[in-house]
């Protein structure tokens, strides 16, 4: 039993850590190829999993070849637009200018339930406002809006604004997470844990404590969220 437990285990983290080597999409982005691989080293890994009297070898060999044979595809993927397009096919537009495309519809053995799924799921609940919907070659349905349902940007008021900044997360769950601390330096970090005093709050009390900037966002555990900001150098 023990022997049983101890192969799962290893063939588990073996798979696991063949997955991340080939990529971080999540099972609807995977394209067609990527999707294939993924089930098939699944399965593969299953029989010695299942079966004590099997290699545990025979499961990891197998994986190990759908991993080359992976970044060989990607590597042939990314210099042949022609092979790309084999091996992927190509984005499709179903929805022009309001009007669902029924005929490309058939060719893609969708129906209107889907293609509105599709839509409400982008936030669009009917077809007129959207000037072009395309189905990615991964399953995803892309949405341009029509012009009078964009909404309003700094560009169209002629607006000048600051570019955006990324959030930097400096407590998760009660304690500091050390490689962000690091970056923001001892004279911010100490602005972060004035900030944190004057709302009289501990690491321990603080779910996410994010830094934009010089705008803060603090999520207690208990209350509410507080948004502040630190000023000055540093």
């Amino acid at each position: 039993m023990l022997n049983l437990f101890l192969r799962c285990l290893i063939l588990y983290f073996f798979l696991l850590l063949a997955m991340r080597l080939m990529g971080k999409r999540q099972l609807g982005e995977l394209q067609p190829f990527e999707l294939a691989i993924t089930l098939v080293a699944s399965e593969l890994v299953c029989i010695p999993m299942a079966d004590a009297t099997i290699p545990i070898i025979y499961g990891i060999i197998p994986v190990f070849s759908l991993f080359l044979v992976h970044i060989i595809i990607t590597k042939l993927a990314t210099k042949s637009v022609r092979f790309r397009k084999f091996l992927n096919g190509k984005p499709v537009i179903i929805i022009e200018k309001g009007n669902i495309l029924s005929d490309v519809m058939k060719e893609l053995n969708m129906n209107v339930d889907d293609v509105m799924e599709a839509l409400r799921g982008l936030g669009y609940f009917n077809p007129s406002e959207v000037e072009y919907a395309i189905l990615e070659t991964n399953g995803n349905l892309s949405a341009m809006p029509k012009a009078e349902g964009k909404p309003l940007t700094p560009t169209d008021m002629n607006l000048t604004v600051e570019g955006s900044v990324l959030p930097v997360t400096v407590i998760m769950e009660g304690a500091y997470l050390k490689d962000n601390a690091d970056l923001l330096g001892e004279n911010k970090l100490q602005k972060v844990k004035d900030c944190l005093s004057s709302h009289e709050l501990d690491v321990e009390d603080v779910l996410v404590f994010l830094l934009s900037g010089e705008d803060v966002f603090i999520q207690p555990y208990r209350g509410n969220f507080i948004l502040d900001a630190i000023r000055g150098e540093g």
